[in-house]
């Protein structure tokens, strides 16, 4: 009877950790909602003599801070040959650097390893941590650091039609 109860005990123990650890190295899919709980206010910078937008984060998006997330969207080519990659809500044509969109629709790719690749507008998913810069203006407010291609089933690529309904979201 003894044997019985240690048994039945050693077997909830083990169910708790497994789900437990299962629950603790998981990443947060986001979707691009997510990243909207920001709001900006203009903050002026004397070495540009220019006013730029400072982001203010709302709680849910300051408790991703850190967090190793999957986001995706279109990847855009920066500078290739140095590696530079950012992850759009839309692709190039459409993006924040073309005035369809806020800061918040784009994420900066610091990326694990330097074989990885992209071509413009990849559609794909990216694996990585996330953090939030709200203090250096020559980066985007989102940083995805250890950024790695996430391989898992795509959804399909938007129709463009789509793209712009959910540009206008």
């Amino acid at each position: 009877l003894i044997f019985l109860k240690y048994y039945q005990m050693n077997n909830i123990i083990t169910i708790f950790l497994l789900v437990f650890a299962n629950y603790s190295f998981a990443q947060v899919q986001l979707s691009w909602k997510d990243l909207e709980d920001v709001e900006f206010s203009d903050l002026y910078v004397q070495e540009l003599d220019e006013y730029v937008l400072y982001p203010n984060y709302g709680m849910d998006v300051m408790a991703l801070n850190g967090q190793e997330v999957i986001l995706t969207g279109y990847v855009l080519e920066i500078d290739p040959s140095k590696g530079f990659y950012v992850l759009s809500k839309g692709p190039f044509a459409s993006c924040f650097f073309c005035g369809k969109g806020g800061p918040e629709t784009v994420a900066e790719l610091v990326l694990k390893s330097n074989n990885d690749k992209f071509f413009m507008d990849e559609f794909a998913s990216i694996k990585g941590k996330l953090i939030l810069n709200p203090d250096d203006i020559y980066r985007c407010i989102y940083i995805i650091e250890d950024a790695e291609r996430y391989n898992q089933p795509l959804r399909p690529r938007p129709e463009p039609d789509q793209i712009q309904h959910q540009l206008h979201e």
